[in-house]
């Protein structure tokens, strides 16, 4: 088969410059590692969206219209797995960042191990939020949650 020009096989650059101007494509929009997914839209496609966790000055700051009263609570005094998980790597996080200790170290450098000490001692200062079928939600402090293990 000879190549007279005719025929156009989608191969080489003719004409691409004239396909891409300057406002469809913004390399500044490009992500620069390349990571499409954040930590939001990973919660997002996992659908995590009946619990949170906050830190008891953020949790004071919210919006108190759907806050169920505490001596109404409705959901188990009981922290589930996933909480404790959530609860122990957030915390794990924090103090790999260097926020200060609520127990003491003692010679203990994984900031894993520190998590677990301080949720077995009741110090974390979180606040879990557990949001119930009506859009209401219960806000309870890690102490106040029994742990089994």
């Amino acid at each position: 088969m000879a190549d007279d020009g005719d025929f156009d096989d989608g191969g080489g650059d003719m004409g691409m410059d004239d396909d891409i101007d300057d406002d469809e494509f913004n390399e500044d929009d490009q992500d620069p590692d390349g990571d499409q997914n954040t930590q939001t839209d990973k919660q997002q496609l996992q659908g995590d969206d009946r619990m949170e966790i906050f830190n008891e000055d953020d949790a004071n700051a919210a919006q108190a219209a759907l806050r169920t009263d505490p001596s109404k609570r409705t959901t188990t005094p009981y922290m589930t797995k996933y909480e404790r998980a959530r609860v122990l790597g957030t915390r794990a996080l924090q103090i790999a960042m260097c926020a200060p200790l609520m127990v003491e170290p003692d010679g203990e450098t994984d900031p894993l191990q520190i998590a677990m000490r301080e949720l077995k001692e009741k110090k974390i200062p979180m606040i879990i939020r557990r949001y119930l079928p009506d859009g209401s939600y219960e806000d309870w402090s890690v102490d106040e949650l029994i742990l089994t293990d």
